[in-house]
């Protein structure tokens, strides 16, 4: 008579976040951006990032991370204010990047239909130690 083998395959369930919310000590932000110069009608794009160096996983609010885009003392726009909808929340686990392509569409405030003009702009990430990047609009 033949024998019968079973095998059973488990699949693991998805991580939870087990650490709660993520501490502002374990993560390490990064802004970037592929060019510094935009004509025309090209739209600067600016790229966050965000890696946890903590234990286990964390929840991240992605809502905290704030683009701002300046000249000088003004405060031309902010990806914060004119966000759509909550912002999502995302599990980190400790050395996989959280990635959001944040893109200005070169309107002052939300809004408004008045451009920004020509000139020098610097895109800062408001309440984080990140590189602030120095830009060009033409």
């Amino acid at each position: 008579m033949p024998t019968v083998t079973v095998t059973t395959t488990t699949t693991p369930a998805p991580e939870q976040a087990d650490g709660g919310p993520c501490d502002r000590g374990d993560l390490v932000v990064n802004m970037s951006a592929a060019k510094n110069v935009y004509a025309g009608a090209e739209r600067p794009e600016f790229r966050v990032t965000v890696v946890s160096t903590g234990e286990g996983s964390c929840a991240f609010d992605t809502g905290a991370l704030d683009v701002r885009v300046t000249s000088g003392a003004d405060r031309v726009w902010s990806s914060t204010k004119c966000r759509r909808g909550d912002a999502p929340k995302a599990t980190l686990r400790r050395g996989i990047p959280y990635v959001d392509d944040v893109v200005w569409d070169r309107r002052r405030d939300c809004k408004g239909a008045v451009r920004a003009r020509p000139g020098t702009y610097v895109a800062t990430l408001k309440g984080v130690k990140a590189k602030k990047l120095v830009f060009s609009l033409r």
